[in-house]
């Protein structure tokens, strides 16, 4: 069964959210609306970096047409395994995925869940409004927030599994939200990954730095797998939105960009690393 976490934090000062209404309410009386889609904003202005943080509207469109392709499956398959294997046998799990876009990864894990006969309390968190409009708009089973990784609407120690999927890790407050023993899965690209795209649209690419496998404060490295594959992008729609849904867009110069819109048809690697950290 898939249902909403709801060990929520008030993010002004972390008293725990009830809900009441159309709305989840602390003791000091703060009040976060729930918006007709089921998701909440938990980021208060004073949290803000700038007036529409995160992926714009556009961005996020691009990143659910390409996942919806289906070409980073074997990487969600791989997030579920990792999320559900050493999970228990009866009872339920409570999962944040730390910076969710649009949902896919956790959809993915939600379909493996009940495949699985796993109960889920399942959290999904992105620092851009769109994102988590979109994700609550796909999926009305999980809890969706507008909040920030650096200050987590959680309350301490409610969480069995935090996912940072290409995402911002903030060490202290995923071992904060965690419980003993519960998991961080984080993914983060290898090596290899793009590398082709790379090459159309960067002169040079830059050295690799090298693999780092100390474990954060907290946590101790409970393994690590990789997922590596080759795939080909047919359209030049595709190749586009695969641009649009990274950060290589904006790195790149004009003259890499133009030579990227040029392809219609582009093989690419997928190479990621998959660390397990658990918490101490």
């Amino acid at each position: 069964m898939i249902t909403p976490f709801q060990a929520l934090a008030c993010p002004l000062d972390g008293a725990p959210l009830t809900p009441a209404g159309s709305a989840w309410r602390c003791p000091s009386g703060h009040s976060f609306d729930i918006a007709a889609q089921g998701h909440t904003h938990l980021l208060p202005v004073q949290q803000k970096r700038s007036r529409d943080p995160g992926d714009s509207k556009e961005m996020v469109a691009a990143r659910r047409r390409y996942l919806e392709t289906g070409v980073y499956a074997p990487i969600a398959d791989a997030v579920s395994r990792a999320v559900l294997d050493s999970g228990p046998a009866d009872g339920s799990l409570a999962c944040l995925d730390a910076g969710c876009g649009e949902g896919y990864y956790l959809r993915r894990l939600a379909s493996a869940a009940e495949a699985a006969g796993q109960d889920l309390a399942v959290l999904g968190l992105d620092i851009s409004k769109w994102a988590v409009l979109a994700a609550a708009r796909q999926e009305r089973r999980m809890g969706w927030v507008v909040g920030s990784n650096a200050n987590l609407p959680v309350l301490p120690a409610t969480l069995d599994r935090v996912l940072c999927l290409f995402g911002f890790p903030v060490y202290p407050e995923f071992a904060r939200v965690l419980r003993p023993g519960g998991l961080l899965v984080q993914v983060d690209a290898g090596p290899d990954h793009l590398r082709e795209l790379r090459e159309v649209i960067y002169p040079v690419l830059k050295p690799e730095r090298p693999l780092d496998l100390t474990p954060p404060p907290g946590f101790v490295l409970d393994g690590q797998d990789r997922v590596r594959y080759t795939t080909r992008l047919e359209g030049a729609a595709l190749i586009a939105d695969l641009l649009l849904m990274t950060p290589h867009l904006f790195r790149a110069t004009a003259e890499g960009r133009a030579r990227a819109a040029a392809l219609s048809t582009l093989q690419v690697t997928v190479d990621v690393r998959l660390s397990r950290f658990r918490r101490i």
